[in-house]
């Protein structure tokens, strides 16, 4: 069974009349990759904050390796996070950080850093303030991985690559995963480019975990039916509703739920058609508005 390395309970964090974080309850397991998944402004970057020990929490309780990790500096030594907007400082090179960095990383690794530089074709001895966005990106990237921190936190740091770049970066996490197992946390909006690497997924919608299942459960745990509105809709019955679209006589419905055989027998035999919902779809329709059964009353506890 999987370890539990952070346990959050009740977990609230406000910014004056704004709740960020809304009773949140979550646990994190040992040697996984989880998609922290939402839309902006969600809460998923206070989360990580108050994980990572930058944040109080203004209610409940959160325990990284069995600690508070605000206040135990043997947690933090065994964390890495690495921000979209990473900073470092401006007289700093890129070779300036790379040499701090065992300071920070216990499990640090300069070989592999090493490798990935080459791999992202970062500039070492020019100054951060002078590399580009791709470059600062790379940069958050290589710290991130070397690090082989036990608990690692990627907050969309690679959104500056390129298409190329952010293939390397899978493949590389994948592949150092695979020998150097660790709890890693990827917060994207890239869904289907990052779907296939996560185990887990928590999706966090307006400071609620809206989803926390396996992503192998939620691959697939969606359907579209699309057809005549009036078969359409006596297919669905009572069925939980996650979509819904109409376009004169004819409409397109999402369920939350697979079809088993039979079903799809008889949606054939009904001339429905039926199609599988990407990550990135179920994603869109969970958060774009509140989960509804098929007479419309609201159900955004239902995930």
């Amino acid at each position: 069974m999987t370890a539990t390395i952070v346990h959050v309970d009740g977990l609230v964090k406000r910014y004056g009349s704004l709740t960020a974080i809304d009773a949140v309850s979550l646990s994190l397991g040992e040697n996984r990759i989880y998609g922290l998944l939402g839309r902006n402004g969600a809460g998923k970057t206070t989360l990580m904050q108050l994980l990572t020990g930058q944040l109080f929490p203004d209610g409940g309780a959160i325990e990284v390796f069995g600690r508070a990790p605000a206040e135990h500096a043997d947690v933090l030594g065994r964390l890495c996070f690495i921000a979209e907007s990473q900073r470092y400082p401006d007289t700093f090179t890129a070779a300036h950080v790379l040499a701090a960095a065992p300071w920070y990383f216990q499990n640090w690794d300069a070989d592999f850093a090493a490798h990935l530089v080459a791999d992202f074709r970062l500039p070492l001895k020019r100054r951060i303030k002078k590399l580009s966005r791709g470059q600062l990106s790379a940069m958050g990237v290589i710290v991130g991985l070397a690090s082989r921190a036990e608990l690692t936190f990627f907050d969309e740091p690679y959104l500056g690559l390129d298409a190329v770049a952010r293939q390397i970066f899978y493949d590389r996490l994948l592949e150092d995963y695979a020998e150097h197992p660790r709890t890693v946390v990827l917060s994207t909006h890239l869904i289907d480019e990052v779907a296939n690497l996560l185990e887990h997924i928590v999706l966090i919608d307006q400071g609620r975990i809206l989803l926390d299942r396996d992503a192998d459960e939620v691959r697939g745990s969606a359907t579209t039916i699309a057809g005549a509105a009036s078969v359409v809709d006596a297919f669905v019955g009572d069925r939980t509703v996650i979509g819904r679209e109409r376009l004169g006589g004819l409409a397109s419905v999402t369920i939350d739920g697979r079809l088993d055989q039979r079903e799809r027998v008889r949606a054939a035999e009904l001339g429905l058609e039926l199609a599988p919902v990407s990550l990135q779809q179920l994603i869109i329709h969970l958060t774009g508005t509140a989960l509804t059964d098929h007479a419309g009353t609201e159900r955004r506890d239902a995930a």
